[in-house]
């Protein structure tokens, strides 16, 4: 079905052509955000709706068809857009989104999603409190060393396997992805997207290490103690069910080691693509992709083919591994990535454009940066946006100087950093582990709430911290 869908999209783009359609200048069809009008966000808004929505509201349509209906939200901006602003306009929007930000991105999913699903923990953790909060916290450390999607993947099904006698289970998973598809990816460029594009465009590699890490370990601290706290009171009414643990079962081991060498290989792949610059670069219509990213992606698809190969599929069958979650990411992203398209130019268009006042609340009356308001406005719209766009858009909005916001503005640089990596936590749709960790927690037998159900979660738990880190470093 993805398959499909892309081809439709590719036809698309296909019967978009027209003699002349492409510039004799060379130039690239440029169309202006502050021309755009809000009716334009209507299809991301559709797709957002959808999402959150027809799982509560038709379950059975929405899993067996969400992927055509993630592609007619892609056509619904496509063909009023190619229809108003011409066809080349819409090859080069859609060229430049797939290419240059849904390929790599899915890719990189793809490496972490495969390689982490390879590695099974094996043993009987019991899912008392202190194993709980060991999960999390662990979860939350190498979440910025193998990135939040690695991070997920590789602990989601031993979290849930060491749980499964519970009942009471929901709030493990929530907390899950707060802390460990999130919070905890905060403080490298491998961590969140959001973090590399700010590495790619001069942001030190260890910047964020030093000048996020004490938002992010008071935040994460506290979310450990609140979890401890309120696993400790559930679990304490379902001791009586609680399974007899073997102690001759032996310890935890890992099956799939040689998927730890691959991660190692991701890591390397990425930071290639960031250190080395090869000046060499393909265009498309336009698009520009460097030898460097090209390189990148063959080497994670590589990746990907040899843990498939190198991997027991017996491992992988006992750690209820399928491809289900890459699946719908894949699918519902690809809709998100395009309909996202004239959002994000109405937002480069600052002042201009129909979203001017949020542009306009980041700076006060002398001109200066207003950090909290560039946390809150950065986090909120990284709750309901694509991340990563959205720190570039604030990342400009600050002055785009690399040298600048880690310098004389470095507070602006971190409330930016910190309101797109935390506040991904605050939707399903904030970061793509979110998605993962939700529908393999479902297939596992976790009764998840809806998308404004677990926006009840997170509104309770989150916003009143993200309240305190405001105080506390942001004003």
């Amino acid at each position: 079905m993805f398959a499909r869908s892309l081809a439709a999209i590719g036809l698309l783009i296909v019967s978009c052509y027209a003699p002349g359609a492409f510039a004799a200048s060379g130039e690239a069809p440029h169309v202006d955000g502050a021309a755009l009008g809000l009716i334009w966000v209507a299809p991301f808004a559709g797709i957002l709706l959808s999402i959150a929505l027809m799982p509560l509201l038709a379950p059975h349509i929405w899993h067996r068809h969400y992927g055509k209906i993630a592609l007619f939200w892609a056509l619904a901006f496509l063909l009023p857009f190619a229809a108003v602003f011409g066809p080349a306009a819409a090859l080069y929007e859609t060229l430049h989104s797939i290419l240059l930000e849904y390929v790599p991105f899915i890719i990189l999913l793809l490496a972490l999603f495969t390689v982490a699903g390879g590695i099974r923990i094996v043993g009987h953790p019991h899912g008392t409190p202190v194993v709980n909060t060991a999960f999390l916290a662990i979860g939350t450390v190498i979440a910025s060393l193998m990135g939040t999607t690695g991070a997920a993947m590789l602990l989601i099904r031993p979290l849930i396997e060491a749980n499964a006698w519970r009942q009471r289970k929901v709030h493990v998973v929530v907390f899950f992805i707060f802390l460990v598809a999130n919070i905890g990816g905060s403080l490298t460029p491998l961590g969140d997207p959001p973090l590399f594009l700010g590495f790619l465009k001069g942001v030190p590699f260890f910047w964020p290490t030093q000048h996020v890490f004490l938002p992010m370990l008071l935040i994460a601290g506290i979310l450990l103690v609140l979890f401890y706290a309120l696993d400790s009171y559930l679990g304490s009414k379902e001791e009586a069910s609680a399974p007899q643990r073997d102690k001759d079962a032996g310890g935890i081991r890992i099956e799939g080691k040689i998927n730890l060498l691959l991660l190692l290989g991701i890591v390397g792949a990425v930071l290639l693509s960031g250190i080395w610059k090869s000046g060499i670069a393909f265009t498309i219509y336009h698009v520009q992709t460097e030898l460097e990213a090209l390189v990148r992606d063959v080497l994670l698809l590589a990746i990907v083919g040899l843990s498939v190969v190198l991997t027991s599929a017996e491992s992988r069958r006992a750690n209820h591994f399928n491809w289900e979650p890459m699946r719908e990411v894949a699918k519902l992203f690809v809709g998100i990535f395009l309909t996202i398209v004239p959002a994000i130019a109405i937002l480069r268009a600052g002042e201009q454009g129909a979203l001017g006042v949020v542009v306009g609340a980041v700076t006060n009356d002398a001109g200066q940066p207003i950090d909290a308001a560039y946390f809150w406005l950065t986090g909120i719209l990284s709750s309901f946006l694509d991340n990563a766009p959205t720190y570039l858009v604030f990342f400009n909005t600050a002055g785009g100087d690399a040298a600048v916001l880690t310098g004389p503005l470095a507070s602006t640089l971190v409330a930016i950093s910190a309101g797109a990596v935390f506040m991904g936590a605050n939707t399903y749709i904030g970061n793509a582990p979110n998605f993962m960790v939700r529908a393999i927690a479902e297939q596992r037998g976790v009764a998840m709430p809806s998308f404004f159900g677990y926006m009840a979660w997170s509104t309770a738990i989150l916003l009143p911290l993200f309240g305190l880190v405001t105080i506390i470093f942001f004003l």
